[in-house]
């Protein structure tokens, strides 16, 4: 494929997220030829700190074969939830049960997933699901009338998040 116009760190990273999460990638080598197929030409240090950064670590998945997972931020795993909040979020904006969080070019997929994650385990519970853009995340809240409340929830979360990768880091 031909290389595309240079992509943001973010938007690299949301495909990196991508390529974990579909059980793609066993190595580093996997995915610089994956990144590669997409046009986006990184070195193996570039993919190790990226696979780094979102949280990545090398495991057995279910069939045994070893590959690189994405685990929970909530478990002792460090993950991409305290770098989020810090460089992802522009500005939120309510509307009914809907919000509207504007990200950088590239990030709002990495937002999302995140956001997902956390709903589906629970840690998010007034939200149903993200539809994301390049840089617009739409959060649907579970509550017909729940985006300011929502607006709230996501900020501790993000606020949590924060707080306890700090607390990894001492």
């Amino acid at each position: 494929m031909a290389k595309r116009a240079a992509i943001s760190s973010n938007a690299r990273r949301a495909l990196v997220i991508s390529y974990v999460t579909k059980g793609l990638v066993h190595s580093q080598s996997d995915l610089v030829e994956l990144l590669a197929d997409e046009g986006v030409e990184v070195t193996q240090a570039t993919a190790s700190r990226d696979l780094e950064l979102v949280g990545a670590v090398r495991g057995k998945d279910d069939q045994g074969r070893m590959r690189y997972l994405i685990l929970d931020p909530a478990t002792s795993s460090p993950g991409v939830s305290g770098r989020v909040s810090e460089t992802l979020i522009l500005n939120i904006t309510a509307s009914g049960n809907l919000v509207v969080v504007k990200t950088p070019p590239g990030g709002a997929q990495l937002l999302a997933s995140l956001i997902d994650r956390a709903t589906s385990n629970g840690d998010l519970s007034s939200a149903i699901g993200t539809i994301a853009g390049d840089d617009t995340v739409l959060v649907v809240s579970r509550s017909a009338t729940g985006g300011k409340n929502l607006i709230s929830d996501l900020k501790k979360f993000l606020s949590a998040s924060d707080n306890l990768k700090k607390a990894r880091r001492r």
